[in-house]
């Protein structure tokens, strides 16, 4: 008890008592920036509308609603954001586009994510000649630029969603490789994996149940961030007439289609760039908060 509450009880601090040598400090909150809320009720909505699309009332993505290039209006839900160049509702393009966009960011940015962190933990741990092959290939990849690299796979096969995933894919696993071989770098040496040697567990056992449980997490926290880098390309690719071929809509091709009525129609090009920019920001916001929460380096 600190000294102010044996005051109060009527009692005396014995002479000598370390309770009256202690002082009370208060607990120190975290302080979490409004932002990450935002970010994740922003993601939580883009999400859930790609998800049930098919359920909300909106129009076909595909099928004209009205004149074209109407101004966003109240007049009805569908025209809440306007229509596009041919009359389309832009709200239901942005929906639908939401599953070509999130679908691509997260399904590449989880085949960088296996495909690096494993072949970054066996590079890390094991060293040597593989590890040296390992980063002499990461490098190669991570010198070559990685816009030529899409472009070139698009022009060779027909754009298409399987091309995307594929290119995009290539584009992440280097960064995770490095990530990978990194951390485990680091948690090799500490003390419980050499205890774990010297008790003559395997190679296997060290890799998978000791290292990787605490590598995971700093890889799975720079997974919104990698997403968010992957759906900025997906929309590179997309505004230059590489993507997702029409009518499917995406992002990216929402602003290529948009392009040419920017200073009539600037809605066109606002509102699938206001939604890739919050969405990314989103992502990287979400990113930042799981690294400072999760990745123990930081507070070891």
């Amino acid at each position: 008890m600190t000294q102010v509450a044996l005051e109060k009880r009527g009692g005396d601090i014995p002479a000598g008592s370390t309770a009256a040598t202690l002082p009370d400090v208060p607990v120190v909150k975290k302080q979490r920036s409004i932002l990450v809320y935002l970010s994740i009720v922003w993601l939580v909505i883009i999400i859930g509308a790609a998800i049930f699309a098919g359920l909300l009332p909106i129009a076909p993505y595909d099928i004209p609603i009205g004149s074209p290039r109407l101004s966003p209006s109240f007049e009805s839900f569908d025209l809440l954001l306007g229509t596009d160049t041919l009359g389309r509702s832009m709200l239901s393009r942005i929906v639908y586009g939401a599953q070509v966009s999130l679908v691509i960011g997260a399904v590449a940015g989880l085949t960088g994510f296996v495909i690096g962190s494993f072949f970054g933990l066996i590079s890390g741990y094991f060293g040597k000649k593989l590890d040296s092959v390992i980063t002499l290939i990461t490098d190669a990849m991570l010198a070559f630029p990685p816009l030529i690299l899409l472009l070139a796979l698009a022009s060779i096969l027909t754009p298409s969603v399987p091309t995307m995933l594929l290119g995009l894919g290539l584009m992440a696993v280097p960064s995770f490789i490095r990530l990978s071989r990194a951390n485990t770098l680091s948690w090799s040496s500490r003390e419980f994996v050499r205890a774990a040697k010297n008790m003559g567990a395997g190679n296997g056992r060290i890799l998978f149940k000791e290292i990787t449980p605490n590598v995971i997490a700093p890889l799975a926290s720079y997974l919104p961030i990698v997403m968010a880098a992957l759906i900025v390309a997906e929309g590179s690719l997309s505004f230059l007439g590489l993507g997702i071929p029409p009518p499917q809509p995406s992002w990216g091709g929402m602003i290529n289609d948009g392009k040419d009525a920017l200073s009539t129609s600037p809605h066109l090009v606002m509102v699938p760039s206001l939604v890739i920019f919050f969405t990314v920001f989103g992502l990287n916001q979400v990113g930042d908060f799981l690294r400072t929460k999760y990745d123990r380096t930081l507070h070891d």
